[in-house]
């Protein structure tokens, strides 16, 4: 059985993700979207979304689009800096991520081999655009859950909560 994944279809999951990550980012304000959890591991809202549009930069951008991008994968999950920046080039982002996918063609591979220092999988030689699409998808969904539950704890733990 093929399965095919149109970049319209994929694009209304992709927005969700990024807007309610950007909605939570914009609703815990400048302080606390930059706060980690006293918790082990743990990123700060703010790193999380940023690490979000640069993963969405390299594996859309770059191995769909064709376009050249750097990422600093470590920093990203440190990052900190102002909301209204990040929540603009969120933005940004979803337009240029339109200009890429029209160079999607998801039964063809990747512009190039992905890079193995982005993720613990092994298996990229050989994968198409559409499990591009469907990785960052992965990617995106998992970590809107992961800014759901730092908000929560986030917010439990300030005083006067």
């Amino acid at each position: 059985m093929k399965m095919e994944i149109s970049d319209r279809d994929f694009l209304i999951f992709f927005d969700r993700a990024l807007d309610g990550m950007s909605k939570i980012v914009g609703e815990l304000g400048q302080e606390i979207s930059n706060q980690r959890p006293n918790i082990e591991g743990v990123n700060s809202p703010y790193a999380v979304l940023y690490h979000c549009v640069s993963l969405t930069n390299y594996w859309i951008g770059t191995l769909i689009g064709s376009r050249e991008t750097k990422r600093d994968r470590n920093n990203e999950f440190v990052a900190v800096g102002d909301i209204k920046s990040l929540l603009t080039s969120v933005e940004t982002l979803k337009k240029q991520v339109r200009l890429d996918l029209q160079n999607y063609r998801g039964d063809q591979p990747p512009t190039e081999i992905p890079n193995i220092e982005y993720s613990p999988m092994k298996e990229y030689t050989d994968w198409n655009q559409a499990q591009v699409l469907l990785h960052t998808y992965e990617e995106l969904a998992q970590h809107h859950g992961h800014i759901e539950i730092t908000k929560d704890i986030l917010i439990k733990s300030k005083p006067n909560s």
